[in-house]
């Protein structure tokens, strides 16, 4: 499946869709004296714009490495739903105050049967062109195309709400009128909608926790190999959807030839990037002692003393040699002072082991 040629022809039908819709609204609305018509339709329209720089945004994402840009251009699609988060944000502030001027000085509303008609036709088109849109996004992993849908089915929700209206205006022969306050629900509809786009992407931009059942299906493919007894500090940055480069430390016998771990290291790249398309950049080892009793007491010892701690979730990478014992403390981040839980495990472990000089890592808890 080509990516970006699906995206792409989703987009174009969710244009020409909403093209459609935008044009029947617009001339239901200003036939009908409607303001939440009009403003749905000028809604449809942001919806067209979104599509388009949609396309834009895969089509630059899409680009080749260069030396200026070795991972690729894949977070131009970050950058392309922020752009459409603020497009959403603008027709939602500029509906509202249009809204506001209609509440201020009312107009009567001129609904026809072809009015309603209409309206119902868009709440059937909206709701079947977000389940496609929204859809494609997941199978294709395109948050683009995942706000597109679920805008598009928050649109048919506002469409019926403005059928509602219609239809208790012409029920009750035109005594109650909630056009104008409608145009306001909808106007906050859509700034709540682009709001929740804009703290998506920022989020993604940021840099998010690496999602936890990709993370724990690395781990357990690592931990598959043999001569691995664990795998932690896994690393992953995102240069685009389809583009996940990171790092990982593993727990190997000591006993391991350099030669031996070049080729583990080389078979478990392959098989993370063949099996869940991560690339490994880097694995960094931990040599866990295999012929000593002392210190894999030593080991199961200090592993007790650490984990019963509250919010301690890991201890790893454990090494006791000449003296020195050395080994890192995963702390969750909901710990109420991670760094003094931190200097209280240091200050435990230094005054069971007063013989020894004793250096802790404080990692963070950067994926499951």
């Amino acid at each position: 499946m080509d990516r970006k040629r699906v995206i792409v022809r989703t987009s174009i039908l969710g244009i020409a869709a909403n093209l459609f819709l935008a044009g029947f609204k617009a001339a239901v609305g200003l036939l009908s004296n409607s303001i939440a018509i009009v403003l749905d339709a000028v809604n449809n329209l942001s919806d067209a714009l979104s599509s388009v720089i949609t396309i834009i945004g895969t089509k630059l994402a899409g680009r080749k490495p260069d030396k200026k840009h070795p991972y690729g251009h894949g977070r131009t699609e970050y950058i392309t739903a922020t752009v459409i988060a603020v497009i959403v944000l603008y027709a939602g502030i500029t509906s509202l105050v249009e809204s506001v001027k209609k509440i201020i000085r009312p107009e009567t509303p001129d609904y026809s049967v072809l009015t309603l008609v209409i309206i119902a036709v868009a709440v059937a088109v909206k709701l079947g062109l977000g389940w496609y849109v929204k859809k494609t996004g997941m199978a294709v992993n395109s948050d683009a195309l995942v706000a597109s849908g679920a805008d598009a089915r928050n649109d048919a929700v506002i469409s019926a709400a403005t059928l509602a209206a219609a239809a208790l205006f012409l029920l009750t022969g035109g005594k109650v009128a909630v056009e104008a306050w409608l145009g306001a629900i909808i106007s906050i509809v859509i700034l709540k909608s682009g709001f929740d786009m804009l703290r998506q992407t920022v989020s993604r931009i940021l840099g998010e926790r690496v999602d936890s059942e990709l993370s724990l299906g690395v781990k357990k493919t690592i931990s598959e190999f043999p001569q691995v007894s664990g795998a932690y500090d896994l690393i992953l940055h995102s240069y685009g959807p389809d583009m996940l480069i990171g790092s990982v430390h593993i727990e190997v016998p000591d006993s391991m030839q350099a030669s031996e771990l070049d080729q583990l290291e080389r078979d478990i790249t392959d098989k993370v990037a063949e099996k869940h398309g991560v690339i490994l950049t880097g694995i960094s080892i931990y040599s866990v002692n295999t012929t000593d009793d002392a210190v894999a007491r030593a080991r199961e010892d200090i592993r007790r003393r650490v984990m019963v701690h509250d919010h301690v979730l890991q201890m790893h990478g454990f090494h006791m040699h000449d003296r020195e014992i050395r080994f890192d403390v995963v702390i969750g981040f909901e710990a109420p002072d991670r760094k003094e839980l931190f200097a209280r495990i240091c200050r435990e472990i230094r005054e069971a082991y007063p013989d020894y000089e004793i250096y802790i890592a404080l990692d963070s808890d950067i994926s499951d």
